[in-house]
């Protein structure tokens, strides 16, 4: 101790450790470790020898050890083996395989996304059925009993609806819901006795069903858009792989059939084609002048008025359209009225992405931004037509911003509706039926008829029109505006999605048919990340979309005298305080008061404002971090710089070790460029490359720059 204090003076650092000391460090690190063995990085053989280190021939592990040892080595591999069996067993497993390697990730989260709805309608049915038909069947309930006798102030003699003109026509009736009148599928043919005389209560059961519905949904689209947001929060926006990474880890050497290489070349292909169109973009960007920019913005703002004035004029025709179909009931004009309100939207669909296609394709927009952009606005003419219908059946079945007797006495127009809540039903349940039966038309007799024209005939008018694209934003608003629909009836049409899930198993196929056989691949290929994550926000615009219409109705609009669970309430919500009064303890109802009164409304406030400071100061100081940790590796990987340029100063020219004269000065340009491996010698002939800097993609400038790594040799004779 005193020579090492004698040879090591207090100013100077301390002597680096050995490799022995190393491997020594790394061994005691891997005993105590509770990582498991299989997730380490060594080769089996070095695995075997830590397993050996961490439990030694001398001692014994207690029989509890050894079978809990046993027990979750038995789930492990049973969770791997579902994990195996559910990806092989998935639905639709080979076609989306098959669509995305010949059509690109974009077309394939299109399909994806509609196994994703088809889960979403399951898990809704599968709760209306568990929570309120099975419990009512059970329950039996009570027989319909005769029709209250109310005496109704309708202008003009006016009675109440009693029916519409009935036809034998099966068909028909089907199409126009008259089938189902009296069945499960609306929500006049619930009924249920008193809650005093139940133990289970299907009011209750109706009432939150579909707002449990709404909340698991929102639940799961929020889960799967904020899947790939902490990647391109981390990356940064302008953040792109390179393509060397791409070009020699894209292929899949476990492929052994022809098919499946061929659709895996056209796969990289597709994405390769992705790549050089953002950088090509990206580069025209950047020579742009001040001139040019100008010039964008006002073609930018052009084309967003000229669209801006199409919506504001497809939704007034939405509301004249509902509003006149419903004002005129007579016989001679019923048939025609039916679908007046659904073939209007669905006209103003159809038309309107393509006009919006059309003048954003005159413009020249690089793919991502045609596509975002007619995307924005789809969605905007999607929801405001749907708002603006559900606000033309307010007005005229709820009276909302008009004023009539039968709606100042009863809350709704009980003149016209005896049971209004069958009425909306209805008319989501015909609008639902006729965006399906649309899509079908439109596939086999637009799309196939055209794909047999263009084969068969040959010319320039034949070869102008071609085969059909598949209009991407199009094709997703028609499966969110199918989405929003089942979702604004989850109250008025319980079964509606069990509806829509049938929809959307044969929209799966069908859009495949059209995919592969009537329709060409885009000449704008773009990616599929920042797609998936629109398309959820899509989805979402369109459930709170449905969910506020849904939340004024149970909490402020009466229900009907005639029909369905709520007949005596003035509300739907009147049931909880209700069964609150009926069900729970006086505490209980003394808590539930207080949670609810403004009492507790401000300590809860500031509670989670409070929360959400602390999130927010969290979320800064992590991105301060990281920011920090990002310059401390630029200046380790420059000080790595000077080391090697010292290193090259330092190092004796090759065959010179014995020589005692001064250095030649013509040695140091033979010095060969294998003493610094991976770094350009500064000696060596040649102008010297620059270093790479530091960026967002590679904030420390090491692509390319192996870092010198200390070696400890494992018994496999692997290194670490």
């Amino acid at each position: 101790m005193l020579r090492q204090w004698s040879v090591q003076a207090p100013g100077e650092p301390e002597p680096e450790p050995t490799g022995e000391e190393l491997w020594e460090q790394e061994m005691e690190r891997l005993c105590s470790s509770q990582e498991p063995v299989r997730v380490l990085p060594y080769a089996m053989v070095d695995k075997r020898f830590i397993r050996q280190l961490r439990e030694p021939e001398g001692v014994k592990t207690s029989c509890w050890q050894q079978w809990r040892h046993r027990q979750q080595t038995a789930r492990r591999r049973l969770g791997e083996a579902a994990r195996r069996l559910a990806r092989g067993c998935g639905l639709w497993e080979g076609a989306l395989y098959e669509i995305g390697g010949l059509f690109g990730t974009g077309i394939q989260s299109y399909f994806t996304f509609l196994r994703f709805l088809l889960l979403l309608n399951l898990l809704t049915l599968l709760l209306t059925t568990s929570f309120v038909l099975l419990p009512l069947t059970w329950l039996r309930p009570p027989d319909r009993g005769p029709a209250l006798n109310f005496t109704l102030q309708c202008p003009g003699g006016h009675q109440p609806q009693t029916g519409v003109p009935k036809f034998n026509n099966l068909l028909w009736n089907v199409l126009t819901s008259r089938a189902f009148n009296n069945t499960f599928l609306f929500y006049g043919a619930y009924r249920a006795g008193p809650e005093s005389s139940s133990v289970y209560s299907i009011r209750l059961a109706y009432f939150l069903s579909p707002l449990a519905c709404l909340l698991l949904c929102f639940c799961g689209i929020l889960q799967r858009m904020v899947k790939g947001l902490p990647q391109k929060m981390f990356l940064g926006q302008d953040y792109r792989s390179p393509l060397s990474a791409k070009v020699f880890s894209s292929w899949d050497f476990c492929i052994q059939g022809q098919e499946a290489a061929t659709i895996k070349k056209h796969e990289i292909s597709n994405e390769f084609k992705v790549e050089l169109e953002e950088g090509r973009h990206l580069l025209m960007v950047q020579q742009q002048t001040r001139a040019q920019r100008a010039c964008h913005l006002l073609t930018y703002l052009r084309v967003n008025i000229l669209i801006g004035l199409l919506v504001v004029g497809a939704i007034s025709a939405i509301f004249w359209a509902t509003k006149y179909s419903q004002d005129n009931k007579e016989e001679s004009l019923f048939l025609l009225l039916q679908y007046l309100p659904p073939g209007v939207i669905a006209l103003v669909n159809f038309l309107g992405p393509l006009l919006f296609v059309f003048l954003v394709q005159l413009e020249n927009y690089p793919p991502n931004t045609e596509v975002n952009l007619t995307l924005i606005w789809c969605v905007v003419l999607k929801l405001a037509s749907l708002g603006m219908f559900c606000f033309s059946l307010g007005q005229t079945v709820l009276c909302i911003g008009r004023n009539k007797t039968s709606c100042e006495s009863y809350g709704y127009n009980a003149c016209d509706y005896q049971c209004w809540e069958d009425s909306v039903g209805e008319e989501l349940y015909k609008l639902s039926i006729f965006n399906f039966l649309l899509m079908v038309a439109f596939t086999f007799l637009v799309s196939l008829p055209r794909r047999l024209l263009v084969e068969r005939f040959s010319g320039r008018f034949w070869a102008w029109l071609d085969r059909e694209e598949f209009l991407l934003p199009k094709n997703v608003l028609d499966i969110v505006e199918g989405q929003t629909v089942t979702w604004m009836g989850l109250f008025y049409c319980p079964l509606l999605p069990l509806l829509n899930s049938i929809f959307i198993f044969l929209t799966f196929y069908i859009k495949k048919y059209t995919l592969l056989r009537n329709s060409r691949a885009s000449p704008r290929p773009f990616r599929a990340s920042s797609s998936i994550f629109f398309f959820q926000l899509v989805l979402i615009l369109g459930l709170l979309l449905a969910a506020a219409p849904l939340g004024y109705v149970v909490s402020s609009v009466r229900s009907s005298w005639d029909c369905g669970l709520f007949t005596n309430y003035s509300a739907p919500w009147q049931v909880v305080p209700e069964l609150v009064a009926l069900r729970l303890p006086p505490p209980s109802q003394r808590i539930l008061h207080y949670l609810g009164s403004h009492a507790f409304s401000f300590p809860l406030l500031i509670l989670l404002s409070l929360v959400l400071t602390v999130c927010v100061s969290q979320s800064q100081a992590s991105a301060r971090a990281i920011w920090g940790l990002r310059k401390q590796l630029v200046w380790q990987v420059q000080e790595k710089w000077h080391l090697v340029d010292d290193l090259s100063r330092l190092l004796p020219e090759p065959g010179s070790g014995d020589s005692l004269g001064p250095e030649s000065p013509h040695s140091r340009g033979s010095r060969p460029r294998s003493l610094c491996p991976g770094f350009p010698c500064p000696g060596s002939p040649g102008p010297r490359p620059p270093r790479p800097e530091p960026s967002l993609e590679d904030p420390a400038g090491l692509r390319g720059v192996p870092v010198p790594a200390r070696r400890c040799r494992f018994p496999s004779g692997s290194e670490l």
